[in-house]
């Protein structure tokens, strides 16, 4: 199931993927942010570290390392990483994704 309509009418995120791969939109405070992903098509998102993150998957399949432990997230499975914590993923095509990051500024906002 799509994200509403008015979840699509937030700003998008310029993130480091194409559009045609990634659909972004955000809601952003001085506390945190908080992302809509929709994947397109299949990504690879190489291991990183950053600020904390906690994120639900919607619809779709990610298979996702966190701190050298892998594990397949599908729909309802939550997950969270603590700061500073490496990891990355495999995200399958057709994948939604509701991630809230501890960083107001983890990506600018498209407006």
């Amino acid at each position: 199931m799509p994200f509403p309509a008015f979840f699509t009418a937030f700003p998008g995120l310029d993130v480091p993927f194409p559009a045609n791969i990634v659909q972004t939109a955000a809601i952003r405070s001085d506390k945190g942010l908080v992302a809509f992903f929709t994947f397109l098509k299949d990504l690879t998102l190489p291991m990183h570290a950053h600020g904390a993150q906690w994120g639900s998957v919607i619809e779709g399949e990610i298979v996702f390392t966190i701190g050298g432990v892998t594990r397949i997230y599908g729909p309802g499975d939550s997950y969270s990483i603590p700061a500073g914590v490496p990891h990355g993923a495999q995200i399958r095509a057709g994948t939604r994704v509701i991630d809230v990051f501890e960083e107001p500024d983890r990506y600018t906002l498209k407006e």
